[in-house]
């Protein structure tokens, strides 16, 4: 049995081609984030990876729809998305393949 604790973890990311991680892997990579309300991510896409987004707690919105506890979201390779922390927020994000160096600012060309 392996331990780790999520703040020791690249912004959440525990599944990955990170260091450290529990599995270095680039086939996914999965993370717990914690954010506070008036966060925010400008205009952004992958070009490779697909992204799912587990709202675990708070409320968010992403392209201008909100998202609260229970929502599932996924935001496919080349779709871009903002985000915006409306209240203390918790999520689980899943993203595959795992890509390194695969967010884009802006929406794909």
């Amino acid at each position: 049995m392996k331990k780790a604790r999520l703040e020791d973890m690249v912004k959440g990311w525990f599944v990955g081609n990170f260091s450290p991680t529990l599995i270095a892997t680039n086939a996914v990579e999965v993370a717990v984030k914690e954010y506070s309300k008036g966060a925010y991510e400008a205009l952004h896409h992958h070009k490779m990876a697909t992204e799912i987004t587990v709202i675990s707690s708070g409320r968010v919105r992403m392209n201008g729809q909100e998202f609260s506890k229970g929502d599932i979201i996924m935001i496919e390779a080349n779709e871009a998305t903002d985000f915006e922390v409306l209240e203390d927020t918790v999520t689980t994000v899943v993203k595959f393949p795992g890509a390194s160096n695969d967010k884009y600012l802006g929406a794909p060309e």
